[in-house]
């Protein structure tokens, strides 16, 4: 609905500072017309009784213009540019990589030189883990900032990140970088003035001066880390008040009912997209609203929250993409794309965590049907949305799948998940894998799995076991996990180290910062004379990179592989094997997948259930032809063997 008054307040703030509406600036006009309605409807539902309603709506509209005209001229032909592609974040073409800085080659001048490596893969989208400065010992990763503009000194400077922003452009390769949404360091600037009792700042988070309000939101509110950081508040002896700090102590929640919090972070979100971030991944946004009486996680003004700063972004910034990680329920991760008015306008991407922890159930039972019980819910990912689909992380694993899923497969939830623990852990009997658990809850026996992709999928028993055969079924298990990933839709993203056979890291255990955290066992510190082998035929790392590279060719020439909500499961013939039809206009491909240690068959009635029967199909990874045969006789595929036919 029009509002002549809002149109006003644009045209006058504009104007003060120099916009040409009519010119130059006429098309970011045009998006600020359009969707300035939304922008303030949804300020309004957050903020609409806050008394300075009116005043910080206005410093608002101003963060947005601001943000525009700092925008170097070749950002705002960058964002032209992919406005003429028409749905680049949908593309088969974009393969990522996620990548500790440090841990990969030391810090971003060095990273500058190494983009020969990317290229050689096929990666063309960096995901760089936290870069901005962060306390040693209490950083968590990178997630505890304690200055979101400042790159921490042991990667470089903010100078030393803008230079690789250009040569990685130059190169045609988008660039990922995290905002961490819901907390800063208790170092940070707000921090330190709330510890010295100023007001202002004290509203910037949840401080309560006795323990009333804190047990109240703590009869509802999980614990994240019930091992290494028990409870959801932190007494502060500076200024003698409990703090929220649901994830570790040292990272304090910000309070996003200050709308003066939000325009903080909005800003700070525009000063990243003008650093020329292709795809703002935002942490942990299932957790920025609170409310006592709930669990605080994936609230309705947590959505409203993300939708305004989608509306503000595709005015001023609209080249960039929002990454939404959100590792939560099946049902609750498509709510971050957006509903109802808002579907597909909220985060253009989700992490596909479902079907990643989904891919690893099936891995170690050899049987689909969990994976495939759960595919209804995946499937309503609104079209003009992506995912990001990964078999490995800086994370950890985490069995969130719902039980329901899991009965429909014949299991007992809580059987199976205790299966699945104890199989990835290396305590089930014959269990090739070697990675660890993580987080335990010592009430609900709750836990998540840490480990490399090589040593979950058996690589590292195998190679201190001398064994070749079990080293040989590892790289076919991870070129299966990789497999699934690359062409199951949406945006492929690698973990460093898993393209040359990575095993777990334990360097961790000697660094007092890390050592209680076992997650950095899959975070390695890349050795480049092992990675100089992927060039050495018959090695371990060759056989995976080579396998790995090809992966990506293979997707990025067939256009049907891109996101454009065109795949359909096969019915399943056979519980060992998961196959998916992809298709776009005439082209059709056929993607197959043995998760069984066991040869398995698949009766030729399988490809003929889709449209008419074709006749020859290809497979682009065996690079040889199929003719179809009966319905009574059988394709057969060898133990955790996949094929990407297309139809010919």
């Amino acid at each position: 609905m029009y509002n002549p008054r809002l149109h006003q307040l644009i045209n006058e703030v504009l104007h003060r500072n120099n916009i040409d509406i009519g010119g130059d600036d006429n098309l970011f006009y045009t998006r600020f017309v359009a969707n300035a309605t939304a922008i303030h409807f949804l300020y309004s539902e957050l903020y609409g009784t806050h008394p300075r309603h009116t005043e910080i709506f206005s410093q608002l509209i101003d963060t947005i213009a601001a943000a525009y005209i700092k925008r170097p001229l070749a950002l705002k032909q960058k964002d032209q540019d992919k406005e003429l592609m028409g749905n680049w974040i949908l593309s088969n073409e974009i393969t990522g990589m996620s990548l500790y800085v440090d841990r990969f080659c030391g810090d971003l001048g060095r990273l500058a030189k190494k983009l020969w490596y990317f290229k050689k893969l096929g990666v063309n989208l960096l995901h760089l883990m936290p870069v901005m400065e962060s306390p040693e010992g209490e950083s968590d990763g990178g997630y505890a900032v304690a200055d979101f503009r400042k790159v921490d000194k042991r990667f470089g400077s903010l100078a030393d990140l803008q230079k690789l922003q250009e040569k990685m452009s130059g190169e045609n390769i988008y660039l990922m970088m995290d905002i961490v949404l819901n907390h800063t360091s208790h170092h940070h600037e707000w921090a330190v003035k709330a510890k010295e009792g100023n007001k202002k700042y004290q509203d910037y988070f949840y401080m309560y001066g006795d323990r009333n309000i804190p047990d109240e939101f703590d009869k509802t509110m999980p614990e994240i880390f019930p091992e290494s950081s028990p409870g959801n508040f932190t007494w502060s002896t500076e200024c003698k008040k409990w703090v929220m700090t649901i994830f570790h102590h040292y990272q304090w929640d910000l309070n996003y009912s200050n709308p003066v919090v939000f325009i903080e972070m909005l800003d700070t979100i525009f000063f990243y997209a003008n650093l020329g971030i292709d795809i703002l991944r935002i942490d942990a946004p299932a957790f920025i609203w609170k409310q006592p009486g709930t669990t605080c996680q994936n609230l309705p003004q947590a959505h409203v929250i993300l939708r305004l700063i989608k509306q503000c972004v595709q005015v001023a910034t609209p080249g960039m993409a929002l990454l939404g990680e959100a590792i939560v329920a099946p049902k609750e991760i498509m709510k971050y794309f957006g509903t109802g008015l808002y579907t597909a306008k909220e985060c253009d991407f989700a992490y596909n965590a479902t079907q990643m922890a989904l891919q690893w159930d099936a891995l170690a039972t050899g049987d689909t049907r969990v994976m495939l019980a759960a595919q209804h819910e995946i499937l309503q990912k609104p079209y003009g949305a992506s995912w990001i689909t990964y078999t490995r992380g800086h994370d950890d694993i985490g069995l969130g799948y719902d039980d329901y899923m899991i009965r429909n497969a014949g299991f007992d939830p809580y059987e199976h998940r205790k299966f699945l623990k104890e199989y990835y852990a290396g305590i089930h009997p014959g269990s090739p894998a070697k990675g660890a658990l993580f987080s335990v809850n010592p009430k609900t026996q709750d836990a998540r799995i840490s480990g490399s992709l090589a040593s979950l999928c058996g690589l590292e028993k195998t190679i201190l076991g001398n064994d070749p055969e079990g080293v040989d079924i590892s790289v076919k298990k991870i070129l299966l996990m990789q497999a699934q990933s690359f062409f199951i839709g949406g945006i492929p993203m690698l973990f460093y180290g898993d393209e040359a056979g990575y095993t777990n890291d334990y360097s961790y255990l000697d660094e007092p910062g890390k050592s209680y955290d076992n997650r950095w066992m899959h975070r390695p510190v890349i050795d480049w004379v092992k990675n100089e082998k992927i060039e050495m035929e018959g090695t371990i790392e060759h056989r995976i990179f080579s396998g790995t590279k090809r992966l990506i060719s293979i997707r990025k020439k067939l256009g049907v592989a891109g996101d454009f909500k065109n795949l359909t499961w096969m019915s399943p013939h056979n519980i060992h094997v998961a196959g998916y039809l992809r298709t776009l206009d005439e082209q059709k491909l056929y993607c197959i997948f043995n998760f069984s240690a066991q040869t398995s068959f698949l009766t030729w009635a399988a490809f003929k259930q889709h449209g008419p029967s074709p006749e020859r199909l290809y497979d682009h990874w065996d690079s040889r032809f199929y003719t179809i045969g009966f319905d009574h006789e059988y394709f057969i595929m060898p133990p955790y063997s996949f094929n990407i036919l297309e139809v010919k």
